[in-house]
Protein backbone atom coordinates (compact mmCIF):
# COMPACT_ATOMS: atom_id res chain seq x y z
CA UNK A 1 0.00 0.00 0.00
CA UNK A 2 1.47 3.73 -0.72
CA UNK A 3 1.95 5.62 2.30
CA UNK A 4 -0.93 3.37 3.83
CA UNK A 5 -1.87 4.78 7.32
CA UNK A 6 -1.46 8.58 6.09
CA UNK A 7 -3.55 7.63 2.84
CA UNK A 8 -6.22 5.89 5.07
CA UNK A 9 -6.03 9.29 7.10
CA UNK A 10 -6.50 11.58 3.96
CA UNK A 11 -9.53 9.16 2.92
CA UNK A 12 -11.13 9.78 6.13
CA UNK A 13 -10.29 13.51 6.57
CA UNK A 14 -10.27 14.75 3.17
CA UNK A 15 -9.28 18.39 4.77
CA UNK A 16 -5.84 16.64 5.45
CA UNK A 17 -4.88 16.34 1.45
CA UNK A 18 -2.14 18.40 0.47
CA UNK A 19 -0.54 19.48 3.37
CA UNK A 20 2.43 17.52 4.81
CA UNK A 21 1.06 14.58 6.82
CA UNK A 22 2.64 12.19 9.55
CA UNK A 23 0.29 9.81 11.68
CA UNK A 24 1.77 9.43 15.35
CA UNK A 25 2.49 11.53 18.27
CA UNK A 26 4.14 14.96 17.79
CA UNK A 27 5.54 14.87 21.52
CA UNK A 28 9.31 15.13 21.74
CA UNK A 29 10.20 11.74 22.20
CA UNK A 30 7.38 10.67 19.56
CA UNK A 31 7.91 8.80 16.03
CA UNK A 32 6.60 9.15 12.50
CA UNK A 33 4.66 6.03 12.13
CA UNK A 34 3.49 7.05 8.09
CA UNK A 35 4.25 10.17 6.57
CA UNK A 36 2.31 10.99 3.26
CA UNK A 37 4.64 12.06 -0.29
CA UNK A 38 4.07 15.39 0.60
CA UNK A 39 5.81 15.38 4.05
CA UNK A 40 8.66 12.77 2.46
CA UNK A 41 9.20 15.76 0.15
CA UNK A 42 11.32 17.40 3.00
CA UNK A 43 12.72 14.23 3.83
CA UNK A 44 10.08 13.12 6.60
CA UNK A 45 10.49 9.17 6.90
CA UNK A 46 8.72 6.47 9.01
CA UNK A 47 10.63 5.48 12.43
CA UNK A 48 12.29 9.13 12.11
CA UNK A 49 11.69 11.12 15.17
CA UNK A 50 9.12 13.69 15.50
CA UNK A 51 11.72 16.01 17.00
CA UNK A 52 14.06 15.43 13.48
CA UNK A 53 10.70 15.66 11.01
CA UNK A 54 9.50 19.11 12.70
CA UNK A 55 13.36 20.04 12.40
CA UNK A 56 12.72 19.11 8.30
CA UNK A 57 9.36 20.15 7.92
CA UNK A 58 8.28 22.96 10.42
CA UNK A 59 4.48 23.03 8.79
CA UNK A 60 4.31 18.99 9.33
CA UNK A 61 0.92 17.74 10.86
CA UNK A 62 0.61 15.01 13.25
CA UNK A 63 -2.34 12.77 13.39
CA UNK A 64 -2.97 10.28 15.66
CA UNK A 65 -2.80 6.48 14.83
CA UNK A 66 -5.92 4.61 14.35
CA UNK A 67 -4.59 0.74 14.28
CA UNK A 68 -8.11 -0.85 14.56
CA UNK A 69 -9.32 1.40 11.10
CA UNK A 70 -6.13 0.22 9.44
CA UNK A 71 -5.94 -3.31 10.65
CA UNK A 72 -10.12 -3.75 9.44
CA UNK A 73 -8.83 -2.17 6.00
CA UNK A 74 -6.01 -4.87 5.71
CA UNK A 75 -8.80 -7.53 6.19
CA UNK A 76 -10.80 -5.84 3.46
CA UNK A 77 -7.46 -6.20 1.10
CA UNK A 78 -6.33 -9.75 2.43
CA UNK A 79 -10.05 -10.22 1.59
CA UNK A 80 -9.48 -9.35 -2.31
CA UNK A 81 -6.05 -11.82 -2.14
CA UNK A 82 -7.95 -14.45 -1.07
CA UNK A 83 -10.18 -14.47 -4.56
CA UNK A 84 -6.96 -14.97 -6.30
CA UNK A 85 -4.63 -17.38 -4.30
CA UNK A 86 -4.46 -19.05 -0.76
CA UNK A 87 -0.56 -18.31 -1.17
CA UNK A 88 -0.37 -15.18 0.97
CA UNK A 89 2.79 -14.41 2.95
CA UNK A 90 2.00 -10.62 4.94
CA UNK A 91 4.39 -8.96 5.99
CA UNK A 92 2.69 -6.20 7.83
CA UNK A 93 -0.72 -4.46 7.51
CA UNK A 94 0.14 -3.46 4.25
CA UNK A 95 2.51 -5.51 2.55
CA UNK A 96 2.23 -8.99 1.22
CA UNK A 97 3.86 -11.57 -1.27
CA UNK A 98 1.85 -13.71 -3.41
CA UNK A 99 2.28 -16.77 -5.40
CA UNK A 100 -0.05 -16.50 -8.32
CA UNK A 101 1.61 -19.61 -10.21
CA UNK A 102 -1.32 -21.65 -9.78
CA UNK A 103 -4.41 -18.81 -8.90
CA UNK A 104 -8.07 -19.37 -8.46
CA UNK A 105 -8.87 -18.20 -11.58
CA UNK A 106 -6.85 -19.75 -13.72
CA UNK A 107 -5.34 -16.65 -15.34
CA UNK A 108 -2.00 -16.66 -17.19
CA UNK A 109 -0.36 -13.54 -16.29
CA UNK A 110 0.84 -11.95 -12.96
CA UNK A 111 0.47 -8.95 -14.39
CA UNK A 112 -2.76 -8.94 -15.36
CA UNK A 113 -3.70 -10.61 -11.69
CA UNK A 114 -1.32 -7.52 -10.00
CA UNK A 115 -3.37 -5.05 -11.96
CA UNK A 116 -6.96 -6.36 -11.23
CA UNK A 117 -6.03 -6.18 -7.82
CA UNK A 118 -4.70 -3.13 -7.79
CA UNK A 119 -8.06 -1.93 -9.18
CA UNK A 120 -10.10 -3.66 -6.67
CA UNK A 121 -7.98 -2.59 -3.90
CA UNK A 122 -8.97 1.04 -4.97
CA UNK A 123 -12.74 0.41 -5.90
CA UNK A 124 -13.23 -0.97 -2.06
CA UNK A 125 -11.25 0.79 -0.04
CA UNK A 126 -9.59 4.44 -2.12
CA UNK A 127 -6.74 3.65 -1.61
CA UNK A 128 -4.04 2.68 -4.54
CA UNK A 129 -1.59 0.02 -3.96
CA UNK A 130 1.77 -0.27 -5.86
CA UNK A 131 2.99 -3.83 -7.34
CA UNK A 132 5.76 -5.84 -8.00
CA UNK A 133 5.72 -8.60 -10.01
CA UNK A 134 8.74 -11.37 -10.98
CA UNK A 135 9.65 -14.55 -10.48
CA UNK A 136 10.61 -14.52 -7.00
CA UNK A 137 10.42 -12.17 -3.67
CA UNK A 138 13.34 -10.48 -3.84
CA UNK A 139 12.71 -8.95 -7.07
CA UNK A 140 9.34 -8.84 -6.43
CA UNK A 141 10.01 -6.37 -3.48
CA UNK A 142 12.37 -4.00 -5.23
CA UNK A 143 9.74 -3.85 -7.85
CA UNK A 144 6.83 -3.32 -5.71
CA UNK A 145 8.70 0.33 -4.45
CA UNK A 146 10.36 1.08 -8.05
CA UNK A 147 7.10 3.23 -9.50
CA UNK A 148 5.70 4.12 -6.01
CA UNK A 149 2.68 5.24 -5.48
CA UNK A 150 -0.04 3.68 -7.41
CA UNK A 151 2.63 1.80 -9.44
CA UNK A 152 2.68 -1.70 -11.38
CA UNK A 153 6.37 -2.89 -12.61
CA UNK A 154 7.22 -5.79 -13.80
CA UNK A 155 10.68 -7.77 -14.09
CA UNK A 156 11.03 -10.39 -16.56
CA UNK A 157 13.58 -13.30 -15.90
CA UNK A 158 15.68 -12.10 -19.39
CA UNK A 159 15.32 -8.76 -17.61
CA UNK A 160 16.54 -9.12 -14.53
CA UNK A 161 20.46 -9.00 -14.68
CA UNK A 162 20.64 -5.81 -16.84
CA UNK A 163 18.49 -4.37 -14.35
CA UNK A 164 20.13 -5.36 -11.27
CA UNK A 165 23.45 -4.17 -13.00
CA UNK A 166 22.79 -0.27 -13.17
CA UNK A 167 20.52 -0.72 -9.63
CA UNK A 168 21.93 1.67 -6.68
CA UNK A 169 23.25 -0.26 -4.01
CA UNK A 170 20.80 1.56 -1.71
CA UNK A 171 17.56 -0.16 -3.91
CA UNK A 172 18.35 -3.14 -2.40
CA UNK A 173 16.45 -4.90 -0.19
CA UNK A 174 17.82 -5.86 2.78
CA UNK A 175 20.46 -2.80 2.16
CA UNK A 176 19.95 0.10 4.69
CA UNK A 177 22.07 3.36 5.34
CA UNK A 178 24.82 1.72 7.31
CA UNK A 179 25.58 -1.42 4.92
CA UNK A 180 25.02 1.05 1.80
CA UNK A 181 27.89 3.45 3.35
CA UNK A 182 30.66 0.25 3.53
CA UNK A 183 29.88 -0.72 0.10
CA UNK A 184 30.67 3.07 -1.09
CA UNK A 185 34.22 2.66 1.29
CA UNK A 186 34.61 -0.21 -1.21
CA UNK A 187 33.96 1.10 -4.27
CA UNK A 188 30.55 -0.06 -4.42
CA UNK A 189 28.11 1.80 -5.99
CA UNK A 190 25.66 -0.15 -8.02
CA UNK A 191 24.79 -3.98 -8.76
CA UNK A 192 27.58 -3.77 -11.49
CA UNK A 193 30.44 -2.74 -8.81
CA UNK A 194 28.96 -5.86 -6.46
CA UNK A 195 28.79 -8.29 -8.99
CA UNK A 196 32.36 -8.34 -9.35
CA UNK A 197 32.97 -9.17 -6.35
CA UNK A 198 33.29 -12.42 -5.25
CA UNK A 199 31.52 -14.75 -2.93
CA UNK A 200 34.76 -15.15 -0.40
CA UNK A 201 35.14 -11.68 -0.44
CA UNK A 202 31.48 -10.81 0.03
CA UNK A 203 31.69 -13.50 3.07
CA UNK A 204 34.50 -12.00 4.59
CA UNK A 205 33.34 -8.71 4.58
CA UNK A 206 29.73 -9.40 5.46
CA UNK A 207 29.28 -12.89 6.99
CA UNK A 208 25.55 -14.41 5.89
CA UNK A 209 25.09 -11.40 4.81
CA UNK A 210 27.33 -11.59 2.31
CA UNK A 211 26.08 -14.91 1.08
CA UNK A 212 22.30 -12.78 0.69
CA UNK A 213 24.00 -9.78 -1.42
CA UNK A 214 26.19 -12.21 -3.45
CA UNK A 215 22.97 -14.44 -4.69
CA UNK A 216 20.92 -11.50 -4.63
CA UNK A 217 22.82 -9.40 -7.44
CA UNK A 218 22.16 -12.37 -9.42
CA UNK A 219 18.72 -12.48 -9.47
CA UNK A 220 18.49 -15.33 -7.33
CA UNK A 221 16.07 -16.28 -4.41
CA UNK A 222 15.09 -19.21 -3.54
CA UNK A 223 12.45 -18.47 -0.80
CA UNK A 224 8.65 -19.56 -0.98
CA UNK A 225 5.65 -17.48 -0.35
CA UNK A 226 4.68 -18.94 2.95
CA UNK A 227 1.41 -18.51 3.75
CA UNK A 228 1.43 -20.04 7.42
CA UNK A 229 4.90 -18.24 8.74
CA UNK A 230 4.72 -19.04 12.29
CA UNK A 231 4.99 -16.69 14.48
CA UNK A 232 8.56 -16.75 16.30
CA UNK A 233 8.33 -14.20 19.32
CA UNK A 234 6.58 -11.64 21.50
CA UNK A 235 7.43 -8.61 22.38
CA UNK A 236 6.67 -5.26 23.55
CA UNK A 237 8.22 -1.86 23.80
CA UNK A 238 8.33 1.73 25.38
CA UNK A 239 9.92 4.88 24.73
CA UNK A 240 9.35 7.49 27.66
CA UNK A 241 8.85 10.92 27.47
CA UNK A 242 11.42 11.71 29.86
CA UNK A 243 14.50 9.36 30.28
CA UNK A 244 14.25 7.17 33.55
CA UNK A 245 16.76 7.93 36.18
CA UNK A 246 16.19 5.14 39.23
CA UNK A 247 16.00 1.61 39.38
CA UNK A 248 12.35 2.01 41.31
CA UNK A 249 11.19 3.81 38.03
CA UNK A 250 12.86 1.00 35.84
CA UNK A 251 11.59 -1.99 38.05
CA UNK A 252 8.11 -0.35 37.53
CA UNK A 253 7.67 0.21 33.98
CA UNK A 254 9.71 -3.63 33.07
CA UNK A 255 6.59 -4.99 35.54
CA UNK A 256 3.98 -3.05 33.38
CA UNK A 257 5.81 -4.41 30.19
CA UNK A 258 5.35 -7.80 31.29
CA UNK A 259 2.25 -7.55 32.12
CA UNK A 260 1.56 -6.02 28.58
CA UNK A 261 3.48 -9.24 26.77
CA UNK A 262 1.86 -11.62 29.26
CA UNK A 263 -1.58 -10.25 28.34
CA UNK A 264 -0.46 -11.50 24.16
CA UNK A 265 1.24 -14.65 25.17
CA UNK A 266 -2.30 -15.67 26.97
CA UNK A 267 -4.27 -14.63 24.26
CA UNK A 268 -1.96 -16.40 21.69
CA UNK A 269 -2.28 -19.77 23.61
CA UNK A 270 1.84 -20.08 23.20
CA UNK A 271 4.40 -19.96 26.09
CA UNK A 272 8.09 -19.28 25.69
CA UNK A 273 11.70 -20.41 26.98
CA UNK A 274 13.62 -17.65 25.80
CA UNK A 275 13.19 -14.22 27.81
CA UNK A 276 15.64 -10.89 26.41
CA UNK A 277 15.45 -7.59 27.55
CA UNK A 278 16.19 -4.51 25.94
CA UNK A 279 17.45 -1.33 27.26
CA UNK A 280 18.10 1.89 24.97
CA UNK A 281 20.23 3.88 26.76
CA UNK A 282 19.36 8.16 25.94
CA UNK A 283 22.59 7.89 23.93
CA UNK A 284 21.32 5.65 22.09
CA UNK A 285 23.30 3.61 22.84
CA UNK A 286 21.61 -0.13 23.14
CA UNK A 287 21.85 -3.69 25.75
CA UNK A 288 20.04 -6.82 25.27
CA UNK A 289 20.60 -9.95 27.27
CA UNK A 290 18.36 -12.98 26.81
CA UNK A 291 17.76 -15.89 28.87
CA UNK A 292 16.71 -19.43 27.95
CA UNK A 293 14.83 -21.81 31.19
CA UNK A 294 14.83 -25.15 30.22
CA UNK A 295 11.18 -25.49 30.59
CA UNK A 296 8.54 -22.84 29.07
CA UNK A 297 7.14 -19.76 31.42
CA UNK A 298 3.64 -21.34 31.98
CA UNK A 299 2.62 -18.30 34.78
CA UNK A 300 3.18 -14.12 34.72
CA UNK A 301 5.05 -15.48 38.00
CA UNK A 302 7.39 -17.00 36.37
CA UNK A 303 8.28 -14.30 33.55
CA UNK A 304 8.37 -11.72 36.26
CA UNK A 305 11.07 -13.46 38.25
CA UNK A 306 13.05 -14.57 35.02
CA UNK A 307 12.94 -10.95 34.04
CA UNK A 308 13.89 -9.86 37.39
CA UNK A 309 16.92 -12.46 36.45
CA UNK A 310 17.82 -11.11 33.28
CA UNK A 311 17.44 -7.42 34.64
CA UNK A 312 20.19 -8.06 37.49
CA UNK A 313 22.76 -8.90 34.83
CA UNK A 314 22.47 -6.05 33.09
CA UNK A 315 24.37 -2.47 33.98
CA UNK A 316 21.01 -0.29 33.36
CA UNK A 317 22.17 2.35 36.15
CA UNK A 318 24.96 3.71 34.22
CA UNK A 319 23.28 6.07 31.84
CA UNK A 320 19.34 7.46 31.57
CA UNK A 321 17.31 5.01 29.70
CA UNK A 322 14.58 6.07 26.91
CA UNK A 323 13.28 2.63 25.87
CA UNK A 324 12.55 -0.72 27.76
CA UNK A 325 11.31 -4.08 25.85
CA UNK A 326 10.80 -7.17 27.21
CA UNK A 327 10.36 -10.25 24.40
CA UNK A 328 9.50 -14.27 24.63
CA UNK A 329 10.71 -16.25 22.04
CA UNK A 330 11.68 -20.25 21.98
CA UNK A 331 7.82 -20.32 21.77
CA UNK A 332 5.34 -23.75 22.16
CA UNK A 333 1.87 -24.11 21.02
CA UNK A 334 -0.75 -25.05 23.87
CA UNK A 335 -0.81 -28.66 23.25
CA UNK A 336 2.60 -28.87 24.44
CA UNK A 337 1.88 -26.72 27.14
CA UNK A 338 -0.54 -29.30 28.71
CA UNK A 339 1.53 -32.13 27.97
CA UNK A 340 4.51 -30.23 30.03
CA UNK A 341 1.91 -29.40 32.60
CA UNK A 342 -0.03 -33.12 32.88
CA UNK A 343 4.02 -34.44 33.14
CA UNK A 344 4.25 -32.23 36.39
CA UNK A 345 1.49 -32.93 37.81
CA UNK A 346 2.48 -36.35 37.13
CA UNK A 347 5.79 -35.88 38.72
CA UNK A 348 4.18 -34.26 41.60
Amino acid sequence: MDAFYASVEERDFPQLKGIPLAVGSPKERGVVATANYEARKYGVRSAMSSKVAMLKCPILHFQPPRFEVYKAVSECIHDIFAEYTDMVEPLSLDEAYLDVTHNKKGMPSATIIAQEIKNKILQTTRLTASAGVSYNKFLAKIASDYRKPDGLFVILPNQAQEFLMQLPVERFYGIGKVTAAHLHQMNIYTGSDLFKKTKYEMVQIFGKSGLYFYDAVRGIDNRAVEPNRERKSYSVETTFEKDLTTSFAVIAELYALEQRLWKDIENSGKSGRTLTLKIRFADFTTLTRSYSAELPLLTFDHLHKTAKRVLKRMDYTAKPIRLLGIGLSNLIDDTEIRDIQLSMDFDI
